[in-house]
């Protein structure tokens, strides 16, 4: 249901929070890595089929110039979703933020934190979510799960 892809396997460190997200909530993945730089035909033909194998969402993470999910949802009708990278080439990872943020009208990237992989996950869940209810009473449980954590903390703080 979920396509991850990145520009790099340096990057799979970072991606894979999304992964284990998306196994916590028993959500079919698929991993690849697709450079916009190196392999722009694979590319193409990555953003033109995800949809036609049935995958609904991708969350794609790029360091650096970050092209990656930009290219990405130029030629896919699913959403996409950006994870920027901080990479060894990267300006502190802005340059990866803003390439993946800064998206032209009519080609929009959800853009999450640099290095959130995981609230990638948590995204693609959630836009899953909206159409499966099965996925969706995992997200609301696991919304529950956040609050307990906090309410918990809390009273340890009081004491």
């Amino acid at each position: 249901m979920v396509g991850i892809i990145m520009g790099s396997d340096s990057d799979l460190p970072i991606m894979q929070e999304a992964i284990t997200v998306l196994e916590s909530f028993d959500i079919p993945f698929e991993v690849d890595i697709v450079s916009a730089h190196r392999t722009p035909e694979k590319l193409v033909d990555y953003a033109t089929n995800a949809h036609k194998r049935g995958l609904k969402v991708i969350i794609a993470g790029a360091g650096g110039a970050a092209h990656l999910p930009g290219m990405v949802a130029s030629m896919s009708p699913l959403p996409i979703i950006g994870v920027p990278v901080k990479s060894r080439n990267s300006i502190d990872g802005w340059d990866s933020i803003l390439s993946i943020l800064q998206m032209p009208g009519g080609v929009p990237v959800a853009t999450v934190a640099l290095d959130g992989a995981k609230n990638a996950g948590i995204l693609a869940a959630q836009i899953i979510g909206a159409s499966d209810k099965c996925v969706l009473d995992k997200i609301i449980t696991y919304k529950e799960g956040l609050k307990l954590k906090v309410e918990k903390a809390s009273e340890r703080v009081k004491k």
